[in-house]
């Protein structure tokens, strides 16, 4: 039980801005980690904006439901991972490395390419994470994700190994499409389907996943 506190605990309070997360299920959706410092987010979405995170990176840009504090927090207190990470995407020719798992040169991450198909939304599992990062990057067709609504979406289980699911209120599920032109960074206050069916009659995608460490 005490354990079970402290994960929730790390979910709820973990970082250094303060963040609202206690509406109840009549305010408004709330569908990521918000934080009060309004001149910490400028300075977040200016630095994101600016790009002096990409080290070189130019086939992609941030999706814009990617959280720009936890972006720009996590890069300052890991930036030789992350950079790394960029780099290697940058040099790497997505569509030729084989499916399955390759360590990334010099850094502790490693790349997961899945070569699989959307589905429907179903049959897709919710989940979030506290101690990693999900950077997701689909490659080829298109990937639809489903962000959750922190304010209608409860733990239908419990929290291992760095994952938990949650029951969600699907009409206040907001879906966004990934494409070979942006990424999305799933942060833990995140919570979030991926590689739900799109719109189109192609439902198979390669993304590729490399799990960042999530640093307080």
């Amino acid at each position: 039980m005490k354990r079970l506190l402290i994960t929730f605990g790390l979910l709820v309070g973990m970082f250094t801005c303060t963040f609202t997360q206690k509406a109840d299920a009549q305010s408004r959706p709330v569908y990521t980690r918000e934080c009060t410092d309004k001149a910490l987010v400028k300075k977040a979405k200016k630095w994101m904006k600016k790009g002096e995170w990409r080290n070189g990176f130019t086939k992609a840009s941030p999706d814009c439901s990617v959280n720009a504090v936890d972006f720009y927090l996590q890069y300052q207190r890991n930036p030789e991972e992350w950079a790394k990470l960029f780099a290697y995407l940058q040099e790497t020719d997505l569509l030729a490395v084989p499916k399955g798992k390759t360590p990334i040169p010099g850094t502790k991450l490693v790349l997961n390419v899945q070569d699989s198909k959307n589905e429907p939304l179903e049959k897709r599992r919710s989940e979030s994470h506290y101690h990693t990062i999900d950077f997701q990057y689909c490659v080829k067709g298109v990937e639809r994700f489903g962000i959750l609504d922190h304010t209608t979406s409860v733990p239908n289980d419990k929290y291992k190994p760095d994952v938990i699911h949650y029951d969600y209120d699907k009409s206040k599920v907001r879906f966004y499409d990934s494409r070979p032109d942006r990424f999305f960074i799933f942060f833990p206050g995140d919570w979030h389907i991926a590689k739900v069916a799109n719109d189109t009659s192609d439902q198979d995608i390669r993304v590729v996943v490399v799990k960042v460490e999530w640093i307080d």
